[in-house]
């Protein structure tokens, strides 16, 4: 597709991103650390290598949604590489599809029956899905298994934020801390963003099922909201 020094050079290579289509990952911080501005860059990662992605905004806007999409792109066309930057822009937009929900219709059942609407209608066949704004807290092991079932029969690749609380300090053996504590071995990549510095850092947990201990150093630009 032409993109893929843009690929190439993108700082999350190091979490294999694309590696297996039947991956489930999580984004884990404390409100407003920048979740969205991660999902936004896996999902646009996975756009430029030719997937097609459904970002799920749930309680949040299209409009709100599509922002971050826009500012995120703005960034990656500063750096002059892209020497047709509309053709980029435009191919985004008909490889992404937002969909929203509200936080009480978010299901197994309510998603298959939107996602089969869209594939048997050979309107958009997704490969990705992100999905922001899951609730953990009100979630039962068996909903997130339904979940995973569902999308490893789809074969599609799925990425899901979460909101830690500082006054929460139940953990896992992982150190993947609560609401998630209890069903972080469902999720094959878990990164945790941390303030660090005047940056936020990666602290990737688990990378494609195994020990995150030698991916090397990322960060968040506070900024930008950009993967350094």
């Amino acid at each position: 597709m032409g993109y893929e020094t843009l690929v190439n050079q993108n700082p999350l290579r190091v979490l294999n991103l694309g590696r297996h289509n039947k991956h489930m990952g999580l984004i884990m911080a404390r409100a407003g650390l920048g979740k969205t501005a991660l999902l936004v860059q896996i999902a646009l990662d996975s756009i430029l290598r030719g997937n097609r992605v459904i970002h799920i905004s749930i309680g949040a806007s299209i409009d709100k949604t599509k922002i971050w999409y826009d500012d995120i792109l703005h960034f990656i066309l500063q750096d002059g590489s892209v020497t047709n930057p509309h053709e980029l822009i435009d191919m985004v937009q008909r490889h992404r599809m937002i969909m929203t929900f509200k936080e009480s219709a978010f299901s197994r059942p309510r998603l298959e029956e939107r996602l089969n609407d869209l594939i048997l209608q050979d309107i958009f066949k997704p490969n990705c899905l992100v999905v922001d704004g899951f609730d953990f807290e009100n979630t039962t092991r068996e909903d997130l298994e339904d979940i995973k079932d569902l999308l490893d029969a789809m074969s599609m690749q799925a990425w899901f934020s979460a909101v830690s609380h500082r006054n929460d300090d139940r953990v896992s053996p992982a150190g993947v801390p609560a609401p998630c504590h209890d069903i972080d071995d469902l999720f094959d990549t878990v990164v945790l963003l941390k303030p660090e510095d005047k940056m936020i850092q990666l602290d990737i947990i688990r990378n494609n099922g195994e020990d995150a201990s030698d991916t090397g150093a990322l960060t968040l630009d506070p900024t930008t909201m950009m993967v350094k």
